[in-house]
């Protein structure tokens, strides 16, 4: 607990620099994206941790079913095999991928199984959202948890019952998409902010000379490839690795289970007093109003001039350095030594204050 707050601390000590970004870390290509599949199989191989064939009929079902199409017949046998599960296989089917690659797969039990560790995947066909079949999935589980019990105890670590396959499914048929036709493509942000929007058009329309890139909205910026005289593939690429400075809201992010606090380095407080049991904290605002002299050529201008203090009921007094960042507030707060759950209380009350300037997100 004491080392999260005290990397908290440590980066809002950090000063604010103006970070720059790659565009292709700030945007998505419209219509390059990636597509789900999903599809339902069977495990085998496991070592009595399978499905419970009575609480699990489906289970059976599917495994009669396989064996008819390998020509075997078991019609109106009875079996009870404690090492099938019936899972379902999920994946992402890249953009541009082509048939023959590769790609990762994640396994999940559906019904009792205990543990998936150890099986096999059989060949499972992968549907997309129209139902035809774009992967198909085999391969040995890699499972994320261990399980172990007897008569009257049992311990389970992690999620056995879910696993991954990596490279675990091939690809068998590719989304039609022809890039090269396309003459604009829309770069939708990650995040919208009207500023981080503007500074990407300048950026694109700076480093081809011309007009190439329009912003629409906060969110979208539009970027002509025909004007900018190279293939559509050429065009994205020259744009990718361009730098540019994004622009983020003033936001303070608090995680009540574990006690973090994260915030930005623009988050800022009005004057504001809160007290908690034997804790005071106190900002002041005193703008200072300074004049030229009689005379003189200039303009009066207000100068800013904050001070804070925070008091444990005259046992101890923390300054905290002048300004209405609350970052220092947190500091001051924690030269006192107020855990983190105390000093959560105290950032809600400033947020229900309205003196808080930022999002305030709890999670």
């Amino acid at each position: 607990m004491m080392l999260r707050l005290i990397l908290c601390l440590l980066f809002l000590a950090w000063p604010a620099l103006a970070d720059q970004v790659r565009i292709k870390d700030l945007v998505e290509v419209d219509g390059v994206r990636g597509n789900d599949l999903v599809g339902y199989g069977l495990v085998v191989g496991l070592n009595g941790t399978g499905d419970g064939i009575r609480n699990a009929p489906f289970t059976e079902e599917i495994m009669a079913n396989l064996l008819e199409r390998l020509g075997v017949n078991v019609a109106g046998e009875e079996y009870r095999p404690k090492n099938v599960a019936a899972v379902f296989v999920t994946a992402t089917l890249p953009p541009f991928a082509r048939a023959g690659g590769r790609i990762d797969v994640t396994v999940s039990a559906i019904g009792d199984a205990k543990s998936l560790l150890g099986g096999t995947l059989v060949m499972t066909p992968l549907n997309g959202a129209d139902g035809q079949i774009y992967a198909v999935a085999q391969g040995t589980i890699i499972a994320g948890g261990i399980s172990a019990e007897g008569k009257a105890a049992r311990v389970v670590q992690g999620v056995p019952t879910a696993g991954t396959i990596p490279s675990g499914a091939r690809v068998e048929r590719e989304v039609p998409f022809d890039f090269t036709t396309i003459s604009s493509v829309r770069l939708a942000l990650k995040s919208a902010d009207f500023t981080t929007a503007a500074r990407i058009e300048k950026v694109i329309n700076g480093a081809f000379g011309k007009r190439v890139a329009t912003m629409l909205d906060a969110g979208t910026v539009s970027f002509d490839l025909e004007r900018t005289g190279l293939p559509p593939a050429h065009a994205l690429a020259r744009i990718e690795g361009l730098l540019v400075e994004p622009e983020t809201r003033a936001r303070v992010v608090v995680d009540q289970r574990s006690g973090t606090i994260v915030m930005g380095a623009d988050v800022r407080i009005s004057r504001v007093a809160v007290a908690q049991g034997n804790l005071t904290l106190r900002v002041e605002e005193s703008p200072l109003v300074v004049q030229a002299n009689p005379f003189a050529e200039g303009e009066t201008v207000v100068v800013p001039r904050s001070s804070a203090d925070i008091s444990t009921d005259g046992k101890g007094l923390a300054e905290v350095p002048p300004g209405t960042s609350l970052s220092e507030v947190v500091a001051g707060l924690n030269a006192l030594g107020v855990a983190p759950y105390d000093m959560i209380d105290i950032l809600k009350s400033i947020n229900a204050a309205g003196a808080l300037h930022a999002d305030f997100v709890i999670q």
